[in-house]
């Protein structure tokens, strides 16, 4: 069975969002901003948010591909990525202690003091959507 999109709503997405090829590091940034409106709402994306989405991240992949150089996540200090992820997503380092455990142990962890634990790995991999791998 094949989803249909709804035409109009889809068309208003469009001229709110008005993907196109990214040409510079502005348009990057919009782009990136876009999408994580986008992803903010979460299970509640309907098909025609879902089919934008889909459209500026490979917009962005491409742009990504072509202009920024590749970098080895090996050589990034776990903490780094934490503190990447925690600036994108404005939070603070008590945004995180429901989740780590205590103010100390979060502010060990975020100025590289102390080791991510294969547990709060997990658990960071999970609230951020991304791969535990990355805080090991």
């Amino acid at each position: 069975m094949t989803l249909t999109l709804d035409r109009q709503f889809y068309g208003v997405l469009l001229a709110t969002y008005q993907p196109q090829v990214i040409q510079s590091e502005t348009d990057y940034h919009e782009t990136l901003t876009a999408l994580e409106t986008l992803l903010d709402k979460g299970e509640t994306l309907t098909l025609e948010e879902s089919t934008i989405a889909n459209l500026l991240a490979a917009l962005i992949e491409d742009y990504e591909e072509q202009n920024l150089e590749p970098f080895d996540l090996e050589t990034v200090a776990p903490y780094d990525i934490l503190r990447h992820l925690m600036n994108a997503k404005d939070l603070k380092q008590a945004d995180l202690v429901p989740l780590i455990g205590s103010r100390g142990l979060v502010s060990e962890i975020v100025n590289g003091k102390r080791a991510i634990s294969k547990t709060q790995a997990k658990l960071l991999g999970s609230f951020f959507h991304v791969s535990p791998a990355l805080f090991i």
